[in-house]
């Protein structure tokens, strides 16, 4: 490691961590020992004691995938958070706080979530509807994306709409898909979820399927140019993230003559120990054949369900795709990784 001053004065300059290679050194300026928490311990066990390397000054070193994409927090011997005064990248963790967050050399955000100059532009329009009791409360925000062309189109459900649509910037990442032939058109449905009862709605929910099948869908239809999914069996898709990826599988396993293609980012597919209703599912076989898309994170422990279902699904018949990105459980890391999975689940003609 590099003397005080000089690793100090690097922190300064270049901020922190410090990367050298596949090496990130996390430096802490002042009184008393901080702790490390982040993706690399999927944020379970012990937070890592950075260690005393000079007069007020601690230091700790990681080795890291080269291409990951990295979020973490400094907490103090209380589990406080306290700030990186040393990097000022912040990322939105979902539950009311930030996390610090950076890039590994070979690695970088999608430029596909900013907009291009000169790209058509598809068109959002935001509608209350009636859950009819299939959801909580009495109505539910659903945003529609219209693509920049001429239907008819698929449809995307897009559970978790409001995140999707905010985080990952989704409509700007299909327009630019889009624009550049790497995927078919689609339109898309934008559903937000219930809040605190998020978990029941997408544990495998047949009210939640419900829900899409008879009110959400029809809401689209009446405002977007779609194919129709009895002419063409399965021709819709359904995107998730967590226990949204989950419920992705679950609504297309039920209705498959719907929404025979998946987008499941991190899919919870077993929780604690528990492998979820869509392991039973996906053993069936003479089932209309899904396409699904699937990824996870190196740094998850969600990473054991992903692998254990993939084989199932080939086996009965479906066309089933894993991939790995080196990093965490979160929204920019979706974003970098999601347009893979659009590529192939909408690929173009030739």
């Amino acid at each position: 490691m590099d003397d005080t001053r000089t690793l100090e004065a690097r922190a300064r300059k270049e901020g922190t961590p410090l990367i050298d290679g596949d090496t990130a050194t996390f430096v802490w300026k002042g009184p008393r020992q901080v702790f490390l928490q982040g993706d690399f311990q999927d944020w379970r066990g012990t937070p890592l004691p950075l260690e005393r390397v000079g007069k007020g000054l601690w230091a700790r070193s990681l080795a890291l995938p080269e291409d990951a994409y990295v979020e973490y927090a400094l907490q103090d011997a209380k589990g406080r958070r306290v700030r990186d005064a040393f990097n000022p990248r912040r990322s939105d963790n979902g539950f009311g706080d930030f996390n610090h967050c950076f890039w590994m050399p070979k690695g970088a955000a999608t430029p596909l979530g900013k907009r291009i100059r000169n790209v058509p532009r598809g068109r959002v329009t935001r509608h209350q509807l009636a859950t009819h009791e299939c959801a909580v409360g009495k109505k539910r925000a659903v945003a529609l994306y219209a693509p920049p062309v001429k239907g008819p189109v698929p449809l995307v459900v897009v559970l978790d709409g409001d995140d999707y649509l905010q985080r990952v910037q989704l409509p700007v990442v299909v327009d630019n898909l889009i624009a550049a032939g790497r995927m078919r058109p689609v339109a898309m449905a934008f559903v937000a979820n219930g809040g605190p009862a998020r978990t029941l709605e997408y544990a495998c929910s047949e009210a939640t399927v419900a829900f899409l099948h008879q009110h959400v869908l029809p809401l689209a239809r009446e405002h977007l140019s779609l194919v129709d999914e009895q002419r063409t069996p399965g021709a819709h898709a359904v995107l998730g993230s967590s226990l949204g990826g989950l419920m992705a599988l679950f609504v297309a396993q039920r209705l498959p003559h719907v929404f025979g293609r998946v987008l499941s980012q991190s899919g919870a597919f077993s929780i604690e120990g528990t492998d979820m209703v869509v392991f039973d599912l996906a053993r069936r076989t003479a089932q209309p054949p899904l396409h699904v898309w699937m990824d996870c994170g190196r740094f998850e422990g969600l990473q054991d369900g992903n692998q254990r279902l993939l084989p199932l699904l080939q086996a009965a018949g479906h066309r089933a795709t894993y991939r790995t990105y080196s990093g965490g459980h979160n929204y920019p890391a979706w974003q970098t990784s999601l347009p893979a999975g659009l590529e192939e689940i909408f690929s173009t003609p030739g």
